[in-house]
């Protein structure tokens, strides 16, 4: 199959055969061949994930290509919708991850059809290799977290406020984390959808003060001016349990990357308060935070002063409150948008985050 083209990319399930997940895998192993393909199971989400059992031939199997993949992307309706999303992932393992590494899954194909609105990743399977997935009900401890912080580190330091991040540069088209949200913020946020979600358990069992939408408009463009204004860094752009698993060496392993351009201690804050138990968190994070700036510094990093980093911290945990506060139920369980924004939230009253953003 000479010269074939995995574009157009698929945009439903059935358009993934053999023929086309061979010409997706040839545009980095040339000379492979897919024989034949057998759906196990899909999961739909916010992405899709498609299983898949292949019959390969014998330069797949010498090339390293495993027996069972995964392809990832935009197979439902809403998929065009949040087209972007699946842009950004697919730069992340395309653009970023081959030179600016985190421990991520083994990756065969990532493209954008900008035409279809639709972005692919083909992937290893990590079911077969026993990893531990991480889940918001399972909270972390403090080695678990501190650890995935050493890697963070690392891994913002490479970018950290690096001249190759301006317009033209090889991170320059990677988006502005918030500006790029804008729109989702504009639509999580109106009247009739805030309301929908402060009447389900999510915002029924968070602090009154933070269910009023009139506060939250007001402080999100504050956060946003503040952010603009921080050095920046390549950003994962999505770490949540969820999106994360454990090697069984213990390595910490990331899913699911929305790669941008930000402020490495927003994802910090979001992760932080979103891995750890209300409980433990008070106790922690002080010294987590600590960890990651020694890391950052180590790692050649002009790190902020601890009390900045603090500052900063207290005025990012408004993210993930609304991250978690908005999640529609179909693309993330109750429990774990219930659990999430309480946890955010206990963080900003503790951080006293509304009085930070407000004195910005």
């Amino acid at each position: 199959m000479p010269g074939i083209s995995p574009f157009p990319l698929p945009v439903k399930v059935e358009d993934v055969t053999a023929a086309w997940l061979t010409a997706a895998l040839r545009t980095r192993t040339p000379g492979v061949t897919i024989r034949a393909c057998e759906v196990v199971d899909t999961v739909f989400s916010t992405c899709s994930k498609i299983r898949l059992q292949l019959k390969r031939d014998e330069t797949a199997i010498a090339a390293g290509i495993p027996e069972r993949i995964i392809v990832k992307g935009g197979f439902e309706e809403h998929g065009r919708l949040y087209h972007q999303m699946h842009e950004r992932e697919v730069r992340g393992y395309r653009d970023v991850y081959p030179h600016v590494p985190l421990p991520h899954p083994a990756c065969y194909f990532a493209e954008y059809d900008d035409e279809e609105k639709q972005g692919i990743i083909v992937m290893e399977d990590l079911v077969t290799k026993d990893v531990a997935f991480c889940h918001a009900t399972r909270p972390h401890t403090h080695e678990q977290v501190a650890r995935r912080l050493e890697y963070l580190a690392r891994f913002h330091a490479a970018t950290w406020a690096s001249p190759e991040l301006a317009p033209g540069e090889r991170w320059g088209a990677l988006p502005e984390f918030f500006p790029v949200m804008q729109h989702f913020f504009d639509e999580k946020s109106s009247p009739e959808n805030w309301a929908r979600f402060m009447a389900a358990p999510r915002g029924a069992a968070t602090p009154q003060q933070f269910q009023d939408r009139e506060w939250l408009v007001s402080a999100w463009p504050r956060m946003l001016a503040y952010a603009a204004d921080l050095p920046h860094c390549v950003l994962h752009g999505d770490i949540h349990l969820g999106n994360l698993y454990i090697e069984p060496d213990g390595t910490p392993g990331f899913l699911d990357t929305l790669a941008s351009r930000g402020p490495g201690m927003l994802e910090v804050a979001y992760h932080i308060s979103g891995s750890i138990d209300v409980a433990d968190r008070p106790r922690w994070e002080g010294a987590l935070v600590r960890h990651y700036l020694d890391e950052l510094a180590r790692a050649g990093a002009p790190a902020p002063g601890f009390d900045e980093a603090m500052h900063q911290y207290a005025v990012f945990q408004l993210y993930g409150y609304f991250i978690w506060a908005s999640t529609e139920s179909h693309y993330q369980a109750e429990a774990v948008n219930t659990v999430n924004a309480v946890r955010s939230a206990m963080a900003m009253l503790d951080h006293d985050t509304a009085g930070c953003i407000a004195r910005l």
